[in-house]
């Protein structure tokens, strides 16, 4: 993160020292802009090399645009950069035609030449799928959204057939296709940008110092504390309305609370269950809560003894308490989990029950297991979460549950990268994690939490791979026919019931708290939507 501090420092015509000497974020943005509080750690300004987090859900939206999106409130596919497309060969092949009229952002570190055409997104996707690209290794080569749908190997070819048209040709066909690309994780980025990096042998800038066609910019950046983006000026859709928001990350907890209730944030994303009656009386404050595309869940490792063994799994989830975790982390503002889908999903299983909470029979279980004495050590994050807003309490609680049936278990806090590298290092038993989507796809579940290619990629934290599950989902993936796919995802959530490589917890509602004169948030089930309409209301337009 010093590089990249370095990077931006030169980047934007300061000295480091100036940098770190800059005004506080908030001194200078009540006129000009808005604060957004949030926990979350950036590790790249690149979506395609993001797992989750920050990043994929707050900033992408705000620097860049994708082929599709998915509108927030019909929750259909719609045009973005591509102002339509089409498939053919049942599936197999998908063809989009490009806005001739988007210019890309110009920064302190590149002044475009030309609007956005096919040759960017030519080099947006075989950046990621093509592994002889010279451009898919930089900055480590991980793509991990797309390399959990093994994308490298379904891509057939990625081609221009035009200045504004381009083709995808898949190996088979896949029904998913065009919501993955509706994703965050699928940015447009600018060729030019990078044939210039390359040219000036800077290439490991393209993920440090982004240029997209979003709304905002990125303006200054302070490891562990901020982000500050710039109004585009030349945006496509139209100038945004707020010359400068800070993503501020230096608060936690009560800490962001405090400072939204003085006016220091202006909208506090994810806040605590247990702060929602202290927001709701507070005239100055607005309260917005919708359905949301994410599922908190148990993951078991699979791969370490006894927890390889699915009745060892079906022991522990019996001892855990959902009932008091919904009404002791949640409040009311989430929906206990029947399975790795959530309820609004399409393909979600009406038949799926939630495990039952039978302390007894977990401990009879574990007796005739000979496991009666068992250790287990418990990865959590630190930091809440969009699935889950106190990760550790939840942590406490399942430990606590745990107790009762002779289990002991030792919480180990950890957060961002920390976490995934020392997942994947096969030495837990026992990680609270959680998943959130921008898409309405049930594949953008299955396929990243559970499938064998997501063990490679670092999304799948229960290391299970079971080559029947994944057969199932590539079944659902071949017919276009919205009921067989229906079908073989209930058959798929049948076998995750019987098998339990995770325990489904809940599914949250999104929420943002923010200040009664800010207006335009738009807060979607799929992660966080563009702030170019969000503005300051004046004194006198607020008068009733």
């Amino acid at each position: 993160m010093r590089k990249l501090l370095t990077c931006l420092a030169l980047g934007l015509g300061f000295s480091s020292a100036s940098l770190q000497a800059a005004q506080s974020p908030v001194d200078d943005i009540r006129q000009s802009g808005f604060v957004y509080c949030v926990n979350g750690v950036v590790n790249t300004f690149n979506p395609q090399q993001a797992s989750s987090g920050l990043v994929v859900d707050t900033l992408a939206a705000q620097l860049y645009d994708r082929l599709l999106e998915v509108d927030p409130y019909t929750y259909r596919l719609i045009p973005e950069l591509a102002q339509r497309w089409e498939v053919l060969d049942n599936g197999a092949t998908y063809r989009f035609h490009l806005r001739d009229d988007v210019p890309f952002q110009t920064t302190a570190w590149f002044t475009p030449s030309r609007n956005m055409n096919a040759d960017d997104v030519v080099f947006s996707f075989r950046r990621i799928f093509d592994h002889k690209n010279s451009w898919h290794g930089v900055n480590g080569g991980s793509y991990p959204y797309f390399d959990s749908l093994q994308f490298s190997d379904a891509v057939q070819s990625v081609r221009k057939i035009g200045k504004n048209s381009v083709e995808i040709r898949l190996n088979s066909p896949d029904a998913s296709f065009l919501w993955h690309l509706a994703t965050h994780y699928a940015p447009v980025l600018s060729a030019e940008y990078a044939a210039q990096l390359e040219k000036d042998d800077r290439r490991e800038e393209m993920d440090r110092l982004p240029v997209g066609t979003g709304p905002f910019l990125l303006s200054e950046y302070r490891s562990g504390q901020y982000v500050r983006l710039a109004r585009n000026a030349h945006y496509w859709k139209g100038v945004p309305r707020m010359p400068q928001v800070v993503i501020d990350m230096g608060a936690g907890g009560t800490g962001r609370l405090s400072r939204l209730l003085t006016g220091e944030c202006d909208v506090l994303a994810y806040p605590a269950a247990s702060q929602l009656s202290v927001l709701r009386d507070d005239p100055r404050l607005r309260l917005t809560l919708r359905p949301g595309m994410n599922i908190a869940y148990l993951a078991f490792n699979t791969r370490k003894p006894p927890l390889d063994r699915p009745e060892v799994r079906r022991a522990l989830s019996l001892a855990i308490n959902n009932e008091r975790l919904m009404e002791s982390i949640y409040y009311g503002t989430a929906e206990t989990a029947a399975s790795v889908l959530p309820r609004a999903s399409w393909a979600y299983d009406s038949e799926a029950v939630v495990t039952p909470f039978d302390p007894k029979q977990a401990q009879a279980l574990l007796k005739t297991l000979g496991l009666e004495n068992l250790h287990l050590k418990l990865w959590v994050p630190a930091a809440s979460q969009a699935w889950n807003p106190s990760p550790l309490k939840t942590a406490e609680l399942i430990q606590a549950d745990l107790a009762q049936v002779g289990v002991t278990v030792t919480i180990v806090p950890v957060e961002g990268r920390f976490q995934e590298a020392r997942l994947m290092e096969l030495n837990h038993d026992l990680t609270l994690t959680g998943w959130t989507t921008d898409s309405n796809d049930p594949d953008s579940f299955f396929r990243p939490l559970l499938s064998c290619a997501g063990i490679n990629s670092q999304t799948n934290y229960a290391h299970w791979c079971d080559p029947s599950f994944d057969q199932l989902l590539h079944k659902a993936l071949l017919s276009p026919d919205l009921s067989a796919r229906i079908a073989s995802y209930d058959q798929a959530q049948q076998q995750l019931a019987q098998l339990l490589p995770i325990l489904p917890l809940a599914s949250s509602l999104r929420m943002q708290a923010y200040r009664h004169d800010i207006q335009g948030l738009v807060l979607s089930p799929f992660g966080n939507a563009s702030f170019a309409g969000v503005h300051r209301a004046t004194e006198e337009a607020l008068k009733p």
